[in-house]
């Protein structure tokens, strides 16, 4: 038989004990629960975190920080993005701009004659009357073009008196049996030097424009002779850029026997200098020869060797500062960096309207901006988004990229402002920029260089022909003149 079950009364002790067992289960059960709930934020910190620096880093591009055009890839980066206020500047050839229109010249080459034999109106002849006036168009055209062999032939005579042969001198430049000529050199160096064409497409241009096809060894050796004879125009221009008052320096990586190199320019509006280097830092800035002694106000990015330089003045690009304000707004959303990226193009179009002679804003208007710029920089430190979670990782927290711009600006604000200060040094540092763009382009071309020698040699003769031009210089008539044993060397005058 079944045992009666016992239903005995709880008494307040049972009652007591059993609150107590599940008031510790709950806390028990909430400690964990929190403790959970803490490793999971921090978990999801991290990996938004992690979420936020790979968008920051695939939204980076050519228009936004200081990533080169070719990085873009097939992408097409929009054109609202540019930095370019709509409006600042009209499309089409720009006030004072020369243009190329073609017009009809006074002594052409050559004439030819087209004779009216009858009237138009009624058809009769007028063979034989006297002519009224002429009718004349114009028509601009290359004349064929062929390769010329001169062949120099030197007297030989014999003396009556000694009975012995004298052959007459050739010209100096004349060594050879069988040679090219200066022309030959001149339009190899041109086509492989300034417009990046390489050297087996140089001999097709020969073949197909003057039926004749150089050697590939011809097209390199025409750019060694080059190197050599425009030796004293390159350090000339060292010489004259050690003691410009403003130098735009830059780098850039170049591909040389397949390993990364860096291509160094220093540069000014009339004078530039490529140095090729296996380094990107001050060793090769060493061996370019330039900065160590320079006492002007120099103007790179913010590549920590510049400013290891201290004889000299520095002061930094704000083309870079307006891309990388243009990328943390887009990205992160604070406001602060519209209010400094308005100020900047504020003071920018306060130089540009400020009338010679001035060589500074006024003084009033310096305090002003100084302000103004301080405020921002302030609220750029403060801004609340900037707080960085403490994790289980050691040593000093990574600061996020709007923090690490706003730190910059207030610790290098001297460098950022020199151009209001004194209008002898520029808003960006877009000349070296533009100076180190072609060399681009010519590896972009050919995809890299084959030896170092050549791409040092390169550079020497690129900087010679970038430096003629900014004179005005004719390309081709600065490499014939060179070869000619007279390169184009600018006068410090000139700058």
């Amino acid at each position: 038989m079944m045992q009666p079950m016992d239903f005995r009364t709880p008494t307040d002790q049972d009652i007591h004990t059993a609150f107590e067992q599940g008031e510790a289960a709950v806390r028990a059960l909430v400690y964990a629960l929190a403790t959970q709930l803490e490793v999971l934020v921090q978990h999801v910190t991290k990996q938004g975190e992690a979420l936020q620096a790979l968008q920051a880093r695939l939204a980076k591009n050519s228009r936004n920080s200081s990533k080169p055009p070719s990085s873009d890839g097939y992408g097409k980066v929009k054109r609202t993005e540019s930095l370019r206020q709509s409006g600042e500047k009209p499309n089409g050839g720009q006030p004072g701009h020369e243009g190329y229109t073609l017009r009809a010249v006074d002594d052409p080459a050559r004439i030819e004659m087209h004779a009216v034999e009858q009237c138009a109106h009624c058809q009769a002849s007028l063979m034989g009357i006297e002519v009224a006036g002429y009718a004349e168009r114009q028509v601009f055209d290359i004349p064929a073009i062929h390769i010329e062999v001169t062949a120099h032939r030197a007297e030989i005579k014999v003396c009556p008196a000694c009975g012995l042969a004298s052959t007459g001198p050739f010209p100096d430049t004349v060594t050879q049996a069988v040679q090219y000529g200066p022309m030959v050199a001149t339009w190899a160096s041109y086509f492989t030097n300034y417009h990046h064409i390489p050297v087996e497409r140089t001999t097709e241009i020969f073949d197909d424009l003057v039926q004749h096809r150089v050697s590939e060894a011809t097209v390199l050796k025409a750019s060694e002779q080059l190197d050599t004879c425009i030796a004293p125009a390159t350090e000339a221009v060292k010489e004259q850029l050690r003691a410009a008052e403003v130098l735009h320096v830059d780098e850039s990586g170049v591909r040389v026997e397949g390993k990364l190199h860096w291509l160094h320019v220093a540069s000014t509006d009339t004078l530039t200098h490529y140095e090729v280097h296996a380094k990107r830092g001050q060793e090769a800035m060493e061996a370019a020869g330039i900065l160590g002694t320079f006492r002007g106000t120099a103007v790179p990015d913010h590549w920590t060797p510049y400013f290891r330089y201290t004889a000299c003045d520095h002061a930094l690009c704000n083309a870079h500062h307006l891309r990388e304000l243009q990328f943390i707004h887009k990205q992160y959303q604070q406001p602060w960096v519209n209010d400094m990226a308005e100020l900047l193009c504020a003071m920018k179009a306060a130089v540009d309207k400020t009338p010679a002679p001035a060589v500074s804003l006024a003084p009033s208007q310096l305090e002003t901006f100084a302000q103004q710029y301080d405020e921002i920089v302030k609220a750029g430190i403060g801004e609340p988004s900037h707080t960085v979670p403490q994790g289980s990782q050691r040593g000093r927290p990574k600061q996020p990229p709007p923090l690490n711009l706003a730190m910059r600006l207030h610790d290098c604000k001297a460098l950022v402002l020199a151009f209001m200060y004194d209008f002898r040094v520029p808003f960006d540092n877009n000349q070296g920029e533009r100076d180190i763009r072609m060399v681009k382009v010519k590896q972009k071309v050919s995809g890299g260089f084959r030896t170092l020698e050549g791409a040092q040699r390169f550079g020497r003769i690129r900087g010679y022909l970038s430096t003629a031009r900014k004179h005005a210089k004719n390309v081709f008539e600065a490499i014939r003149d060179a070869l000619d044993g007279t390169p184009f060397i600018p006068s410090p005058a000139t700058h």
